[in-house]
Formats: C-alpha cells, sequence, structure tokens
C-alpha cells in the first residue's frame, strides 16, 4: 500500500448495500466525501465555517473505478492525497478492506475554490499543499 497524507477507517452498515449484498456505488462516493471532510477537519478547517468566510471548494468532476465490493460489516481504510493541477485540488483517493487490504475502490475528485462568488487559483489551500511537503 503507498503513502497516505489522511486514513480513515470505517465501516460497512447494512443499508448502504443493494439487492446483491454489495456496496451500493453511490456509497463509495460518499465514504469519499466524508474522507475529504475529516481530512479538512484534521487540518483544523471546516466546510461550514469555510463557507462563513466566504470559501467554498466545490467539486468539479469525480471518477471511481470499482475494483472490488465491499459487504455488510466490512472494515474499510478510505485513504486521500491532495495535489494541485492548475487551478483544480485534486484528491486521489483509495479505499481498502481491511481484512486482505484488497484495493475496493480508486478515485479521483477535482475540485475548484470560489472566494466571495469568484472563482480563483485556491491560494487559500496552498498553505495545506505547502504542509504535506513538511
Amino acid at each position: 500500500m503507498k503513502e497516505y497524507v489522511f486514513e480513515l477507517e470505517m465501516k460497512v452498515r447494512d443499508y448502504e448495500c443493494d439487492l446483491q449484498g454489495v456496496v451500493n456505488n453511490s456509497n463509495y462516493q460518499r465514504y469519499m466525501e466524508h474522507t475529504r471532510h475529516e481530512y479538512m477537519e484534521s487540518l483544523g478547517e471546516n466546510f461550514g465555517q469555510l463557507h462563513e468566510k466566504g470559501v467554498d471548494a466545490f467539486v468539479s468532476k469525480v471518477e471511481i473505478k470499482f475494483k472490488h465490493s465491499l459487504r455488510s460489516g466490512d472494515r474499510f481504510l478510505s485513504c486521500l492525497n491532495l495535489k494541485r493541477e492548475g487551478i483544480k485540488l485534486v484528491f486521489e483517493q483509495h479505499i481498502y478492506r481491511l481484512s486482505d487490504m484488497i484495493m475496493a475502490a480508486k478515485g479521483r475528485v477535482e475540485t475548484v475554490v470560489v472566494e466571495n462568488g469568484k472563482l480563483t487559483r485556491g491560494e487559500y489551500f496552498d498553505k495545506i499543499i505547502a504542509a504535506l511537503g513538511d
């Protein structure tokens, strides 16, 4: 397994599974979103408070490759890395089943930052990117 800037352990709940007994595909995107929010919290940031300051990060594109299905009760690790590509902040996110560390899903989430209603280059988040190099 590669190194990540943030990892979050979670557990599949029964209601997240479909009739086939596996996690419904839409829930992987929710897991990834929750991981991004928890990552920001770990850095002392909060999306609600950022919005109050006039700073909003919007998802502009999501790509998820489904590798192996999770099932009810599976514990899993949701991991992320962050980088900048032009004006976009890109989250590389992977989900691993903990019992055998098999990759369940691989995602790429592109975001853009708007400050006070105007698209920016995401300068507000430069300190986060810079901290990754420390």
